[in-house]
C-alpha cells in the first residue's frame, strides 16, 4: 500500500524550509535555501521577492522529488510565513518594491504620531496589532508619505506569501491569519478595517481577499507541475503565520497553555477561543482560524543578549573553545550555574535592540543596575540569562492578565538545550514548564494546517497524538520568591529610566 505525506512549507525570514512529514508526524525529508537580508540605508530590512519564490520552489522540488522517488504519495502542500511582510504590486502584477520585513524600522516616525494619536489606540483595540514599525500600517503611511509617486503606482499591497501563490495560481488571497498581524484586519469582524485603511491610504480593492487558513488553490499550470515533480491537482493549503502555526506544532491549543520561544529573540504566545486585546497595548491578538486566536509578545532580545555577552566578556575563553571544539554555550552553563539565583542583587535589563512586549520602545536601551564591588563577571553573566526571563515574564504576566491564568509553559527554541535557562523560567514563572519533541516548528505547525484543511485530522486538537513530552521542569518555591522579589524590582526600573534612554538616544 503506497504511503501518504504531505508538505509543509515555512517561509521564514532568512531561509524558507520545505519539510515532507508522515502522517502521524514524522519528518521524511527537509531541505532548506537561504537568502539575504538587503539593509542599504538605516533601518532598511528587505528581501528581493523573487529570490525567495525561487526558495520556495527549489526547496518544495526538491522535497517533492525526493518523495516520488521513494513512492510516497503527496497528499498537498501547506503554507506558513513570516508576518509584517510588504511589497507593492504593479496592475501587471510585478512588484514595484523589494520585500520590506518585519525588521525595517523606517517607519519608527509614522509609527509613534499613529500610536499616540486616540484613532490610533481604537485601531489597536480592534485590530489586535500592535503599532509598531514592524506592522504594514506604519510602513504603508510611511511610504505614501516619503514615496508618494512610488505608492501612487501600486495597485495591490500584499505580503510575501501572496506573491509567491500569486505567482502560482494567479490569484490574490490572504489567509486570516497573516492579515490579522497588518495593523489593517478587524479581528472581532475578520474584515478589513475602515479607519486603518483609511489611515493607510489603501482601498479594500487593492488588498488581497482574506480567507480561513484551510482555503485551498488547485491547477498549477504544467510547466510548474513539472518544474516542483507534483500532479498539477495537487492541493496547495495556504495555512497561516509562523508565530500562529509555532502554538499549534508545540499542541499549545487549549487556554491555560502558552509557547515560549527563545532563540535570537523571543515570543510567548497562548491560544485563546476568542480574540481580546489589551487596553495598554502591551501584547498582540492573531487569528489562528475561526476558533483559535493567538494572544502573545515577542521579544527582540533573547539569545542575542547571551551571545553578545559572550562576544564581548568572553571573547579569549570562545576562541580556546572553538579551537578545541567545544560548545561555549556549555561553558557559560556550568559558570553561571556556579552563582546563586538574584546574582545577588544584580539586574539586567536586556534591551539591546530596543525592545517589542510589551513595553514596544525601539530607543529602550540595556543596562546592569545594582553592581558592587563583591560582584564578578560571572554574576553579570547570571544577571543577562535572568534578565532575558524576567523580560519574558513580563509578557507573560501581560498574557495573564488579558486572557486569564497560564498554568503550562511548552518551551522550544534555542534556549531549550540549556536546562538551566529552562528552569530558570519555570522558577521565575512560578509554572510548569515542559519541553516536546515537536518537529521543525511552524512548517510542522502549518501540515498540521494541511491535513486538517484536507480531511486528514478530525480537528486541529487531534494533532496532539502526534507531538510527545520529552521533559519537564517544576518550579522551584525557594529561587522563586527570590525572584519575585528581583522581578518586582525589574518592572520598577523601565518606567523610571524611559525618559533617560530617550536622552541618550538623542546624544
Amino acid at each position: 500500500m503506497q504511503q501518504s505525506a504531505i508538505i509543509g512549507i515555512d517561509i521564514g525570514t532568512t531561509s524558507t524550509k520545505a519539510v515532507a512529514f508522515g502522517l502521524q508526524g514524522a519528518v521524511l525529508h527537509q531541505q532548506v535555501m537561504e537568502y539575504p537580508i538587503l539593509s542599504e540605508e538605516p533601518g532598511q530590512a528587505e528581501q528581493e521577492p523573487e529570490q525567495v519564490l525561487q526558495a520556495v520552489l527549489s526547496t518544495l522540488g526538491a522535497v517533492a522529488a525526493w518523495l516520488q522517488q521513494e513512492k510516497y504519495k503527496v497528499e498537498g502542500v501547506s503554507f506558513s510565513s513570516a508576518m509584517h511582510s510588504l511589497i507593492l504590486q504593479d496592475s501587471e502584477g510585478k512588484p514595484l518594491t523589494r520585500c520590506i520585513i518585519w525588521a525595517d524600522s523606517r517607519s519608527h516616525v509614522c509609527a509613534d504620531e499613529i500610536k499616540k494619536s486616540p484613532l490610533g489606540h481604537k485601531v489597536y483595540l480592534q485590530t489586535g496589532t500592535p503599532i509598531h514599525p514592524m506592522s504594514p500600517l506604519p510602513k504603508l503611511c510611511w511610504l505614501r508619505q516619503e514615496r508618494p509617486e512610488l505608492f501612487a503606482q501600486a495597485a495591490m499591497f500584499i505580503g510575501i506569501k501572496e506573491y509567491v501563490l500569486y505567482r502560482l495560481f494567479g490569484k490574490y488571497k490572504i489567509d486570516y491569519s497573516v492579515a490579522s498581524a497588518m495593523g489593517l484586519f478587524n479581528i472581532f469582524e475578520f474584515s478589513w478595517h475602515k479607519d486603518a485603511l483609511a489611515m493607510a491610504g489603501v482601498k479594500p480593492s487593492q488588498l488581497p481577499e482574506p480567507v480561513p487558513p484551510t482555503y485551498t488553490f488547485r491547477g498549477l499550470s504544467a510547466a510548474d507541475a513539472e518544474l516542483l515533480r507534483l500532479p498539477p491537482d495537487t492541493p496547495f493549503v495556504i495555512g497561516a503565520s509562523d508565530g500562529c502555526l509555532a502554538n499549534l506544532a508545540s499542541h499549545a491549543v487549549r487556554p491555560g497553555e502558552a509557547v515560549v520561544t527563545i532563540g535570537t529573540s523571543g515570543a510567548v504566545r497562548t491560544m485563546a477561543s476568542e480574540p481580546a486585546t489589551d487596553i495598554k497595548e502591551r501584547v498582540f491578538s492573531y487569528i489562528l482560524n475561526e476558533n483559535h486566536f493567538v494572544l502573545g509578545g515577542a521579544v527582540n532580545n533573547g539569545g542575542v543578549a547571551l551571545r553578545w555577552f559572550r562576544d564581548a566578556f568572553y571573547a579569549t575563553e570562545t576562541a580556546e573553545a572553538v579551537a578545541k571544539d567545544q560548545d561555549m554555550y556549555e561553558l557559560l552553563n556550568e559558570v553561571a550555574e556556579g552563582i546563586a539565583p538574584g546574582a545577588e542583587g544584580l539586574l539586567f535589563l536586556p534591551y539591546l535592540l530596543g525592545e517589542r512586549a510589551p513595553i514596544w520602545d525601539g530607543s529602550a536601551r540595556a543596562c546592569f543596575i545594582g553592581a558592587t564591588y563583591a560582584h564578578t563577571r560571572a554574576h553579570f553573566l547570571r544577571a543577562v540569562m535572568e534578565g532575558v526571563i524576567f523580560s519574558v515574564n513580563s509578557v507573560v504576566q501581560a498574557l495573564e492578565q488579558t486572557v486569564g491564568p497560564v498554568s503550562t509553559i511548552y518551551a522550544n527554541g534555542g534556549f531549550a538545550f540549556s536546562e538551566l535557562w529552562v528552569q530558570m523560567l519555570a522558577d521565575v514563572t512560578g509554572k510548569k514548564v515542559q519541553l516536546t519533541e515537536t518537529p521543525e516548528g511552524s512548517a510542522f505547525g502549518a501540515a498540521i494546517m494541511g491535513m486538517y484543511a484536507l480531511g486528514l485530522l478530525p480537528s486541529l486538537e487531534a494533532a496532539e497524538s502526534m507531538i510527545r513530552v520529552c521533559r519537564t521542569f517544576e518550579p522551584h518555591p525557594e529561587r522563586g520568591q527570590v525572584y519575585g522579589k528581583l522581578f518586582a524590582v525589574f518592572e520598577e526600573l523601565y518606567p523610571k529610566l524611559k525618559s533617560s534612554f530617550e536622552q541618550l538616544g538623542q546624544v
